[in-house]
């Protein structure tokens, strides 16, 4: 069988891809861009990004694979309508990006693009060699991506589809299989004028347009950052406990947003969107494993949960939060004492003084004690 682009798009069609490019394994035009980004230290505690062995991979897509020739984007929708915007933005509940609703995207991705290359192979009728990557391979994939016409970076330097919006996961297989008919890229930006993204976010992790500091963004700090968020940050958090979806859902382009029809996807429990913040705060390693199984959420402990949801209630600054917050003061991480001294602070302002003196004169980690001096000045 002759294998053309136009076959491979149905092949992912076929699969339950929405999205479906081809372009050559090239280097990505913002290389430039993302050297001086990590020269500037904008990718904070996330040392892989400026390993040297990844920065070769990311100049050189043969760093990966000798014999790449091309790549294979593809986009799956992840947008579900399950919870009514009064119940995501209730304080008392921890939220949760979208993308994260559901059952761990990586797995179910990887599997379906697994299944996209055996057929590949099976079409080619000849030998080919292929790797499949779903937001873990050393190469700039939104931008590689958008050389596929999958969609333009926006100010956000999130990929969006101007029929689709940016509700959709990334994947690629790199191939040895050349042809002559690739996708044209994108255009450049679809953004114009707009900065709705840029004045949304409540932390300004947005240097400029189109440059993300990490060292600032909620989903940096709730994710990748595993010690302590800055307390000059905490108060744009709202109730962000795990990622953030601001700067995506104020884009005008995510009203063209689709229903995913992955079932993979949906959330089936609100607790899966948002769970209540007491529910975190008292939760062990246990219960926390068996909350979120299967979910995205599983790549972060316990220990850096509670953390986030301490930083949640001390927005909230719920009574019903202060004896569960009490007790962290004893729990066995630094970590979580820390954070859970500042949100009883915010709950309980001086009535919490006896608490966190107590807290300072038995605690033996210095960042503990830096952080209730902070707080009793």
């Amino acid at each position: 069988m002759s294998l053309t682009a136009a076959k491979i798009k149905a092949f992912a069609g076929e699969l339950g891809f929405n999205l479906c490019g081809i372009t050559p394994a090239r280097p990505s035009p913002t290389l430039r861009a993302y050297l001086r980004w990590i020269e500037r230290g904008m990718q904070g505690g996330m040392s892989y990004m400026a390993r040297v062995d990844r920065v070769r991979r990311r100049q050189n897509l043969r760093e990966i694979m000798p014999s790449a020739r091309s790549l294979i984007l593809v986009g799956m929708d992840y947008h579900a309508r399950f919870a009514d915007e009064e119940t995501l933005n209730d304080p008392a509940r921890g939220r949760i990006a979208a993308y994260a609703w559901g059952l761990d995207y990586h797995k179910v991705m990887e599997l379906r693009l697994e299944q996209f290359a055996e057929r590949l192979a099976d079409a080619c009728g000849r030998a080919i060699q292929q790797k499949v990557y779903v937001d873990t391979g050393a190469l700039l994939e939104r931008s590689h991506a958008q050389q596929a016409g999958l969609g333009f970076i926006g100010k956000n330097s999130m990929l969006i589809h101007p029929r689709r919006g940016s509700s959709f996961f990334i994947g690629e297989i790199i191939s040895s299989l050349e042809f002559d008919d690739y996708d044209e890229p994108h255009r450049e930006t679809m953004c114009g004028t707009c900065a709705r993204c840029l004045a949304a976010c409540p932390t300004d992790a947005f240097p400029k347009p189109y440059v993300l500091d990490a060292r600032r963004c909620i989903s940096y700090h709730t994710i990748e950052n595993k010690g302590w968020i800055d307390r000059e940050l905490r108060d744009g958090f709202g109730n962000w406990i795990f990622g953030c979806d601001i700067c995506m859902d104020v884009c005008p382009f995510q009203r063209f947003v689709s229903e995913t029809e992955e079932v993979a996807f949906l959330p089936f429990d609100i607790d899966r969107v948002a769970p209540p913040l007491t529910d975190i705060l008292m939760s062990t390693a246990d219960s926390y494993r068996a909350l979120f199984r299967r979910s995205p959420l599983e790549r972060i402990k316990r220990e850096q949960m509670v953390r986030n949801a301490c930083v949640a209630a001390g927005n909230w600054r719920g009574e019903r939060a202060i004896p569960h917050l009490i007790q962290l003061l004893y729990d066995e991480s630094a970590l979580v004492r820390g954070h859970a001294a500042w949100a009883l602070w915010r709950t309980m302002g001086l009535d919490s003084s006896k608490l966190l003196t107590d807290l300072y004169r038995r605690d033996d980690d210095a960042r503990v004690r830096d952080e209730v001096a902070a707080l009793l000045g």
